[in-house]
């Protein structure tokens, strides 16, 4: 079964803007995918309608089988229980510890807040948040405040809040462009670690090219709100997906007919 299966998705906003045209793909349960394309070429709107926070004007998504639909309240819940995110800046709660923010992933399992604060939270899950701390080697900072740590210790905690959930697809928003260039290829290093050893199908959003190409199994590339790259990554190079951030001035002064649509 596959983990993601987007069919024929579009998207229009009431003003008309149409963010995505006829977006097809599938990814596979255990797969890794990086998700290329420029600023407005539609990634945003497509995490939202996986998620579940936009509708689609068109076309279908399921996940682990199950058809995303805003309408069907009770299915989408259980279904956002197997979508961990990992988000740019972090969206840890800053004046609490990294421990309480560890423990807020296992929210949707639980279901009732209280569960999962400290003080109440049951041996079980303090045990297990402490082993998703360990994981990302942050055990020794769990009293720590969430204010008081470092951008790539914060996206470590973000990852251990992650695995607290227990999800089996994870979704990465560009998870490394707010940190440097170390801590980004050390945060990109433990996130493909993790998700090796748990079998999780993971979709990342990426502007680095050459990290795209490191991590990624497969590139979809996105361009004007549709997949407009499909491919292994080891059919491709650098050089191949320039384009995909080029803009239509860009491609009319080198001589092109015809700009984006």
């Amino acid at each position: 079964m596959n983990s993601v299966a987007v069919k024929d998705l579009g998207k229009t906003y009431s003003d008309g803007t149409q963010a995505l045209k006829t977006v097809d793909f599938e990814v596979k349960s255990g797969e890794g995918v990086v998700l290329l394309g420029h600023n407005g070429s539609g990634k945003s709107t497509l995490f939202k309608c996986i998620t579940g926070f936009e509708q689609p004007s068109a076309g279908s998504i399921h996940v682990n089988g199950q058809l995303i639909d805003i309408s069907d309240k009770p299915s989408l819940k259980e279904t956002r229980k197997d979508i961990g995110m990992v988000f740019q800046h972090f969206n840890l709660i800053e004046n609490v510890s990294v421990f309480q923010n560890v423990l807020f992933g296992a929210l949707g399992r639980v279901g009732f807040f209280a569960k999962t604060l400290a003080p109440f939270a049951s041996d079980a899950l303090r045990k297990q948040a402490m082993e998703c701390l360990d994981r990302v080697g942050l055990s020794h900072l769990a009293k720590q405040r969430a204010d008081k740590i470092s951008g790539g210790q914060k996206q470590r905690v973000a990852i251990a809040r992650m695995l607290m959930q227990e999800p089996k697809v994870v979704l990465a928003d560009e998870p490394i462009a707010s940190l440097d260039p170390k801590a980004g290829l050390e945060v990109m290093d433990l996130l493909w670690e993790i998700v090796r050893e748990r079998n999780l199908t993971v979709i990342c959003v990426l502007h680095q090219m050459d990290v795209a190409l490191k991590y990624g199994e497969r590139i979809i590339g996105l361009k004007n709100g549709d997949v407009v790259i499909d491919q292994k990554n080891s059919q491709l190079a650098a050089c191949d997906l320039d384009w995909l951030y080029e803009t239509t001035a860009e491609k009319d002064e080198g001589g092109s007919e015809n700009g984006d649509q």
